[in-house]
């Protein structure tokens, strides 16, 4: 399979601040590549230099074969993107929000009615084509965006947050329409998400960007191999950096990650390790609030590569999400 994008020590510097510091990788055509990283990490900028709409401060980049900065109109005409804020007219129905999009694309009204038609039905929403967007569910909306990033007939689409705010439930459901247009149009996706189970279920490989650089970058399940063994996850009620010191000191401890009064404790035969665990806090005169036992997750992985959980990072954004929401509609 050819390379869809290819990425060549791309950085963006800010001053003396390096927002993304010489990242490199491929994504091959027809792939779902998930870029995850904490809030600051430069996935954002990522992709605002792989869109177009960031010139880098130094590498390079080429979209379906054309480079960002020599052919960047070409690029554009190469690419979806659906951004994680709102972008519909809500005062427009379905059918013209998509027509609006095709028309800007310079689209012929034959080719708009037959791409229009194509789109309403990969996404399901022919029979509510003609209703007014305001009147959509926030599921509704999303696959009206995912559908609208569609309509020029890219050869890459990027969604960034695709299912941030949105319930459980319909979050399953765009999983399934994004796993749809990849197998029916054959579609190089990029995905930014700060859910991990939906880079673990969407992606074929999975990029960790931190400070800048990519950390890890392989499958979901190669990447869980390279912790091994068991996860003892354990809170305590005090001293938790002397005991990760400690934990780290010991020769069956793999690895030690700390988030807030948690220790994730990567070990072999974890059943039998929970009572050593215990009287080592004992020892220490903490107290063992809570422990867990599992295989390793991807969150586990990322927390090794970042030292932060995926969930505080998800709830700074989402928050962040609805003020921005909220002032927009003051």
């Amino acid at each position: 399979m050819a390379d869809m994008i290819v990425v060549e020590n791309l950085k963006k510097d800010y001053g003396d601040v390096k927002a993304v510091d010489g990242i490199s990788f491929e994504v091959k055509e027809g792939e779902i590549f998930g870029l995850l990283g904490p809030n600051g990490a430069g996935k954002t900028t990522t992709i605002k230099m792989l869109t177009t709409l960031l010139k880098p401060t130094a590498g390079h980049a080429k979209i379906a074969g054309f480079d960002i900065l020599k052919d960047s109109t070409k690029v554009r005409e190469n690419i979806g993107i659906v951004f994680q804020d709102p972008s519909l007219d809500e005062d427009l129905t379905a059918r013209e929000n998509l027509e609006f999009h095709a028309i800007l694309y310079k689209m012929g009204k034959e080719q708009r009615e037959r791409k229009i038609a194509e789109v309403l039905k990969l996404i399901e929403l022919e029979d509510k084509a003609d209703v007014l967007v305001k009147n959509y569910s926030g599921g509704l909306k999303r696959r009206l965006e995912i559908g609208r990033g569609l309509i020029h007939e890219p050869k890459v689409l990027f969604l960034d947050e695709p299912t941030l705010g949105l319930d459980a439930q319909t979050r399953r459901h765009i999983w399934e329409y994004i796993k749809k247009l990849n197998d029916q149009q054959k579609i190089t996706l990029i995905l930014t998400t700060h859910y991990m189970e939906e880079a673990d279920y969407l992606s074929s490989r999975i990029a960790f960007v931190d400070h800048g650089k990519i950390v890890a970058l392989d499958t979901s399940k190669a990447l869980k191999n390279k912790l091994g063994g068991d996860v003892i996850s354990v809170q305590f009620n005090k001293g938790v950096e002397e005991l990760a010191k400690h934990f780290k000191s010991l020769k069956w401890v793999k690895t030690v990650a700390r988030h807030g009064d948690f220790l994730d404790l990567t070990v072999m035969e974890g059943e039998t390790k929970i009572p050593e665990v215990i009287k080592i806090a004992e020892r220490r005169k903490a107290t063992v609030i809570s422990v867990n036992l599992h295989k390793p997750s991807l969150e586990d992985v990322f927390i090794y590569f970042t030292g932060k959980t995926i969930r505080e990072e998800a709830g700074d954004q989402f928050k962040e999400h609805m003020r921005s929401r909220m002032r927009r509609r003051g």
